[in-house]
């Protein structure tokens, strides 16, 4: 008598391997964070941030500060007697990472540009001079304005040219 083995071909091994491979492709792509949205939701969180630090410097009657260096935001009073900036000490307004992929940095102050790290001045009197912040992720940059108002506004996001 003949033993039936039974088993599987060449071709249904490869079927079920392109299925797994299609569908892990697809989860990876539903898993993998939007860069474009990355940028957005960075520079709404930035904007929420430097909104409440440009109303704490007027409702403080304090000089307040802000700088961008690389994925890190500080917030910064300055010293009374003093030119010296200190990190503030309001919970609110600590030092903080951006929480996606973001990358901030500061573009101009009253119409200049300026290094990617200077502390923009906010005045206790609310009269800024207007500065722009970039927020740039995978590619996509969102910019973070504020005029003599402190209207905080965003734009973008944009592709950034290659």
């Amino acid at each position: 008598m003949r033993s039936c083995q039974r088993g599987f071909t060449l071709i249904e091994i490869m079927v079920v391997v392109a299925i797994v491979g299609i569908a892990t492709g697809i989860a990876f792509a539903l898993a993998a964070p939007d860069s474009r949205a990355v940028a957005l939701r960075d520079a709404r969180e930035f904007a929420r941030g430097l909104d409440y630090a440009t109303r704490a410097a007027q409702w403080h009657q304090q000089l307040l500060g802000i700088s961008a260096d690389g994925d890190r935001i500080r917030y910064w009073r300055r010293d009374s007697g003093s030119t010296r900036w200190l990190e503030a000490g309001d919970a609110a307004l600590r030092s903080r990472k951006l929480p996606g992929a973001a990358v901030v940095r500061a573009l101009d102050y009253a119409g200049r540009p300026i290094a990617a790290n200077s502390v923009v001045p906010l005045h206790p009197t609310g009269r800024n001079e207007p500065f722009t912040f970039a927020v740039d992720a995978g590619g996509w940059r969102a910019r973070v304005a504020s005029d003599p108002l402190n209207r905080i506004s965003i734009a973008g996001p944009t592709r950034l040219a290659p």
